[in-house]
């Protein structure tokens, strides 16, 4: 019996993180497409120690190049945050050498953090048909909030990225979810 239970708490929460993860892919998004340039994919950047990227990076740029549409450009952003070169730049790296990706590539290396990534590429989205912001899907989230709070202009063409999967990194996701939820909370009190 007790086993019994622990597998139904253990499924549940797996279950609970994978709803989380879906729910947020769909929220903050735009209501308009204005822009009359290209379809916009904007990879958020995961703390990288070295000079290759790590786990989580590769899989974001991953996420990335799955969400874009025919001729779109993909804007990679992060500064060096945990180690020596800048989160894009190892993306960029990433993204060409061992993806091949050939297309229009973007680099914003100076942010540090989740509102400095939004407020750096926000002058790169000016022309942007449509704006998909890839990340694990809560802080993809905590994103779209930021550029409707810095620039709603732009966040009226905010789209779905393809950063969810129903069972990708589902083991995390709790964890995510939990610690998603709670920096949303904090973005989203009254007193910001």
């Amino acid at each position: 019996m007790r086993v019994t239970t622990a597998a139904a708490a253990v499924i549940a929460v797996l279950v609970w993180g994978e709803v989380e993860h879906w729910r947020s892919s769909r929220r903050w998004l735009g209501t308009s497409r204005r822009g009359d340039g290209p379809d916009v994919v904007v990879v958020l950047g995961y703390r990288n120690r070295g000079v290759r990227a790590n786990a989580v990076n590769r899989w974001r740029v991953r996420a990335g190049l799955r969400s874009r549409t025919r001729g779109a450009r993909l804007i990679l952003t992060g500064g060096a945050v945990a180690g020596p070169v800048p989160e894009a730049t190892v993306m960029a790296a990433y993204a060409r050498g061992v993806r091949g990706y050939d297309g229009p590539l973007v680099t914003e290396t100076a942010s540090r953090t989740t509102w400095e990534n939004v407020v750096n590429v926000a002058p790169l989205l000016e022309d942007a048909g449509t704006i998909a912001v890839v990340s694990h899907a809560l802080h993809a989230e905590k994103a779209r909030v930021c550029l409707w709070r810095s620039r709603p202009d732009l966040a009226v063409r905010l789209v779905r990225g393809r950063e969810y999967r129903l069972g990708e990194w589902v083991l995390a996701k709790p964890a995510l979810a939990v610690a998603g939820r709670l920096r949303l909370r904090a973005l989203l009190s009254p007193s910001r």
